[in-house]
């Protein structure tokens, strides 16, 4: 088995830098914003984003299922759009933003997504659900809160779950992005 040294825990920092900076030992230093707080860390430049989340800030939202880019449970956004952290390395986020599922709630209150989740058990062991919840957040932002089911289903393709026929998934995206949509018409 491998095993690899581990990284240095996080600092909170000023500010991003531009690039990854070269660290004595091999390692980089990275700042990234996640879940609206700037992290620094000297990491060993091959740590994927889903290793730094979950080894070095603790944030175990982000599931690793299959470690190939298949199953879609490591789904966060990154500067904005969803992307699958198992294959990017976290020193290329230097200076970029992240959100993962921690940081979807608001002042204690679910994001819409998470509550149609619940609220339409779109859920069974709740293993995908994280991703589920980051890729359907992703899949409303760009395709808007009227988004139909059969577009649901195809955006979903890259995101796996072992114990629901989708049925309560597809739901709950659909509720969610209603509730999405009627949230920027309040805030218009």
């Amino acid at each position: 088995m491998f095993f690899r040294k581990k990284s240095p825990a996080p600092v909170v920092s000023a500010g991003a830098g531009a690039a990854a900076r070269p660290a004595a030992d091999g390692m980089v230093k990275v700042a990234i914003t996640v879940n609206g707080k700037v992290v620094a860390a000297d990491i060993d430049p091959r740590t994927l984003l889903v290793q730094f989340l979950r080894e070095n800030l603790r944030l175990t939202g982000t599931h690793v299922g299959c470690d190939t880019s298949q199953c879609g449970a490591c789904v966060v956004h990154l500067d904005g759009r969803a992307a699958k952290s198992c294959t990017v390395l976290a020193a290329t986020c230097d200076g970029a933003k992240v959100t993962t599922i921690e940081g979807l709630a608001k002042d204690g209150k679910l994001h819409p997504m998470q509550e149609a989740f619940r609220q339409h058990h779109g859920l069974q062991c709740g293993f995908c659900t994280p991703g589920m919840i980051m890729a359907a957040v992703d899949i409303v932002n760009r395709k808007g809160g009227g988004v139909d089911e059969r577009t649901i289903r195809e955006e979903l393709e890259g995101n796996l779950c072992r114990c629901t026929g989708y049925h309560n998934i597809v739901a709950a995206v659909r509720a969610g992005a209603a509730a999405m949509g009627g949230m920027r018409q309040a805030a218009e």
